[in-house]
Formats: structure tokens, C-alpha cells, sequence
């Protein structure tokens, strides 16, 4: 089936030619030449990973912003693991990690904001979701952890800086 791009202004004339045996799309260009081809795997997981935010924000009831900042975590059991954040907002943050723990893992997360560096801010939290694989070398595997535990005077640190972050990022 093969389906004309009419309303995408930046591409009118192009093509979408999508094998359902395959299970492949496949982008051609206004002089039929072959542009790139996604699976259908493809297509579906980098739907899944660009709408995090939609499907998530239900339930997020801070602002959050991209930011790559150290974090040492610690399950139950003592384990101790450092990495980077994704993202962090009021209500949590995203842990970057090739082997994300289990959906509902309580953990403690540690991290210093890099406008306080000097200071080590404390939370409790539980992993609410994992994303297990890279998503088009764009979105880090890892693992979404809401705050159960966070001093109000920290949440208000982090809501300052998310929301700095952010009016920065709609400015530029």
C-alpha cells in the first residue's frame, strides 16, 4: 500500500510504501528513490518512547526537565549502584542504566544539583517504570523513580531548578 504525503508541508510528494508481509514502511522521495525503511518493531517502540510523556503525565504532578546529573542509589538490600540522571523533576527522576531494577523496587537516591553542588540532597523512592532497551540512540535505557520520601525544602531545590531549566529551554 502505498500512501501519498500530501499535508506535511516539508515533505508533499513523498511516499509511504508499507508492506504489510514485511511488516516494513518504507520512506520514498519525490523521484521514487528509496529514503529509508523502519520495521514496524521500529516504528512502534520509538511511538512508545516519544509518548512517555503523555502516557506518564497523568500521573506526574510536578513540572521536569532534561538533565544529566550524578546519582547514587541504593536498594533494600543495601546494593549501592552510581549513574546519571536522564531527567529529573519534583516528583522524581530518570536513572540511566543498562539493567534497570524491577517495577516497584524501593530505593534511596542520592544527588547534589549542579547550582548547590556542596549539597547532597536525600530521597526515598520506587522504580515506576523501566525502559529496557535503547530507543534510536536518542533515549537511554533505565528507569522512571518517583519520590515516596523527599524533604519539602529538597522538592522546593528541585522545583527551582526544573523550573529554570525549562523558561531557559523556551527562551533559546
Amino acid at each position: 500500500m502505498k500512501l501519498m504525503v500530501t499535508a506535511t508541508e516539508a515533505h508533499q510528494g513523498k511516499v509511504l510504501d508499507i508492506d504489510c508481509d514485511q511488516e516494513t514502511i518504507t520512506l520514498l522521495g519525490i523521484n521514487g528513490e528509496r529514503l529509508g525503511t523502519l520495521t514496524w518493531e521500529a516504528v512502534i517502540e520509538r511511538i512508545l518512547a516519544s509518548d512517555e510523556d503523555s502516557r506518564f503525565a497523568h500521573s506526574r504532578a510536578h513540572p521536569r526537565a532534561p538533565l544529566a546529573i550524578r546519582v547514587r542509589y541504593t536498594t533494600p538490600e543495601g546494593k549501592q549502584f552510581d549513574s546519571l540522571t536522564g531527567g529529573i523533576g519534583g516528583g522524581g527522576l530518570f536513572i540511566e542504566s543498562s539493567t534497570p531494577l524491577p517495577q516497584g523496587t524501593e530505593l534511596t537516591v542520592e544527588f547534589a544539583l549542579p547550582d548547590r553542588p556542596w549539597e547532597k540532597l536525600k530521597a526515598k523512592g520506587k522504580v515506576a517504570w523501566t525502559r529496557n532497551k535503547p530507543e534510536r540512540y536518542l533515549l537511554f535505557p533505565g528507569m522512571g523513580v518517583q519520590f515516596t520520601d523527599i524533604a519539602p525544602e529538597a522538592r522546593a531545590q528541585v522545583l527551582e531548578l526544573v523550573n529554570a531549566l525549562n523558561r531557559n529551554r523556551t527562551v533559546s
